[in-house]
Parts: structure tokens; sequence; C-alpha cells
């Protein structure tokens, strides 16, 4: 069927031309009888331009774009001629005149095969320019580009849908790429995490059942160091875990609220005996924030702030929680009085598994501000680290305001 739809078009017009080629004769006072023959003339024509366009439509569909316009410029002085003879037959025209007319025609199809000659340079170089970028594209040169063409509105159009294609088809594969060495950092750092704890419980383990170890005091002792490890284990595979499975529109669709200070208040509270442990002071002040509603997703982010700042602030220091309201929402703030962090480090404490110093790690698996500000962008808010070095650093969760 879709083969049939350019014949019947190409035999759709002749009759059209015919039906008003007719209507023009008789408009102009053309004789009833010299009507009639005219029109037993243009019958068969339209048979002959149906039959000539299912003959020409295959090879034309096989042939160049430069082959398909010289066979419309030769198309078109070839039924010109063919009229003229018709004319000339039923003596419409002398043949002095059907001559000159005649040598027009020729004139014409040089001059028609002239600018189709011409036409076709043109855009036969704008499709090898095309052809050569989706080329070099499927090469994996993603930086090909066809740029503008102008060798007509259809060709310019796909040459921007290609280089459209080709600048999403690179943003994909640096994400891609981006994800993958994400993937694998994730990978060499969970290995890390793990391997340490897991080699240290090996070891006491060996030690206790092959008798290396059995008087009572060294024993507690290790069981203790082995409680340990596995609650740092623990740790890692839940936030771990969470990190993973942190879908954002998922918490961006929860409806569940709280208030911001029964929010802060639980968080201080599941690092009281740390800081208490350590020597700290946790100092809170919520001025006229604390009846802000907020996602109790906030908890988590408030509690794994304060646990790094009581990791990395030394005994009788101070670690302080305040928040305020601002125009479109909430600020929550987590100031300490540490170690700080240096310039170079700030950008990437957000980073997983990420630590300024190894050596200061403590028992922390490096996802708890990772966390963070996933949950915080995903309630649609951001997080913000400031820092000076021996002077203490300030962490800012801005979340906007929500009923």
């Amino acid at each position: 069927m879709t083969r049939l739809r350019p014949v019947a078009l190409a035999a759709g017009l002749a009759l059209a031309g015919a039906l008003a080629t007719i209507a023009i004769a008789a408009v102009g006072g053309m004789p009833s009888d010299e009507l009639g023959h005219l029109a037993l003339y243009m019958l068969p024509a339209v048979a002959l331009t149906g039959l000539a366009a299912a003959l020409a439509a295959p090879l034309l569909t096989r042939s160049s774009m430069r082959g398909r316009l010289v066979a419309v410029a030769l198309a078109a002085v070839l039924v010109g001629l063919a009229n003229l003879a018709v004319l000339a037959e039923l003596m419409f025209v002398s043949e002095h005149d059907a001559a000159q007319v005649a040598l027009l025609l020729v004139y014409s199809a040089a001059a028609g095969l002239g600018v189709a000659l011409a036409a076709s340079r043109a855009s036969a170089v704008a499709v090898k320019r095309l052809s050569d970028t989706a080329r070099r594209i499927g090469e994996g040169d993603l930086d090909a580009r066809a740029g503008r063409l102008d060798s007509g509105a259809e060709l310019d159009r796909l040459a921007a849908t290609l280089d459209e294609m080709a600048t999403r088809l690179s943003g994909s594969l640096e994400r891609e790429r981006a994800a993958e060495a994400q993937r694998q950092d994730l990978v060499t750092a969970v290995s890390h995490d793990l391997r340490t704890p897991l080699a240290g419980l090996r070891a006491m383990v060996e030690a206790i059942d092959d008798g290396v170890v059995d008087d009572p005091a060294t024993v507690r002792r290790y069981v203790g160091e082995m409680r340990g490890a596995v609650a740092s284990l623990v740790v890692l595979v839940d936030d771990l875990f969470e990190l993973v499975q942190l879908d954002a529109g998922a918490i961006e669709a929860e409806s569940e609220r709280a208030r911001l200070e029964d929010v802060v208040r639980s968080a201080v509270a599941a690092c009281d005996a740390q800081a208490t442990q350590k020597g700290l002071a946790l100092e809170t002040s919520l001025a006229n924030a604390g009846g802000a509603s907020c996602s109790p997703r906030v908890t988590r982010v408030v509690q794994n702030l304060l646990q790094n700042a009581i990791r990395h602030t030394p005994a009788d220091g101070t670690v302080r929680v305040e928040a305020r309201h601002l125009r479109d929402g909430v600020e929550v703030v987590v100031e300490d009085s540490g170690e700080g962090i240096e310039p170079e480090a700030l950008q990437r404490v957000f980073d997983p598994f990420w630590r300024a110093d190894p050596a200061r790690s403590g028992n922390g698996a490096g996802l708890g501000l990772a966390l963070a500000k996933r949950i915080v962008e995903a309630l649609g808010g951001r997080i913000q680290a400031e820092s000076r070095p021996a002077r203490g650093s300030r962490f800012a969760v801005i979340l906007p305001d929500r009923p």
C-alpha cells in the first residue's frame, strides 16, 4: 500500500491537471467538438502518466538525490513535448509554431537539468556531511557535530536532531562513566572498611579457639573488642543499605510530619552518651523555630551531623545545634569547636566513604554526611559546609516550608 501512494498521487495530480486544462479551454470558448477531442486525448495522457509513475517509482526510490532531481526535470520537459505533439496533431498550433515551442522546451530542458544538478550537488554535500557525522558518532567520536548545513529546512532539522542526539548521548555516557567510577570507589571503600574489622575478628576468634589466649581477663578484653568490631560492621551495613535504598521520589511523597523541636531532641538524645563519654558539651538553641514542621527523616540528618561533629571535636569542646526561620523555610545548623576541615577537603566531605584524615577516622564508615546530603536534597533542601582549620566546622541544613 505504501508503494502505491506515489503512483496514486501522480495519477491524481495528472487527472486534476487534465480537468483544469479542459475547464480553461471551455472558459476560453473552445468549440464543443474540439473540446471533446481534447478530452479524449487527455484521458490516455492521464493513464500514461500513472503507468510511467508506476514504472519509475521503484527506480527513483533506489536512485540518488541527483538522479531524482534530473528525472523530475526531464519528466517535466517530456510531458511538455508530448502535449505539444498532441496540440500539433489536433492542429491547435501550426507546425512552425510547434517547432519554435519545441526548441524553447529543449532549452528549458537544458536549464532544468542545470538547476537540478546544481541543487543536487549542494544537497549531496549536505547528505555526505550528515553521513560522515553519523559514522563518526557510531565509531565513538561523540564530539562529532554536523552543524548548520544551509541546504534546506529538512536537512537542517535532520542535522540539528543528529547533533542533539550526539549531545544527549555524550551526556549519558559521561553520567554512566561517573556512576561506574562511583560504584568502583564504593566497592573499594566497602572492601577496605569491611576488611579491617573482619581481620580483627578473625584474629581474635582464632586466638581464642586455638587456645593461644585463655586467661579470663584477656578473653573478656577480646570479647569486648569483638563486640565493638561487630557494632562497626552493623553501622556500616545499615548506612550502606540506607544509602542505596534512598529514593528521592519516595521521600518527597512521604506525608508524615514532625515538629522540629522533637526531631532535634531525638537526635541529641541519641548522641548524648557519646558526647558525655568524650567530655563534650551539647547545646541546643531553636529560638522560635521549634514548632516548624519537617520530615521525621531530618532526625537522621541532625544525628549524623552531630556524630560527625562529636567525632572531630576534642575533649572539653562544644557542639551546638541551632535553628531559625527563613523567609521560605527553616535552617538547622550544627556547629562545633573541633579540628576543622582544610579548604581543599571541604568540597569532598559529602562524598561516600571519603575521609579528610584516615588516621583519625575513628569508627565511622564515612557514610554519615553522604546520607545526610542525600536525604536533605530528596526533601527539596540543601546542605552547606563551612570550616576553618583548628577553629571548628559549621554545617547548615536549609529545608523548604511544607505543610
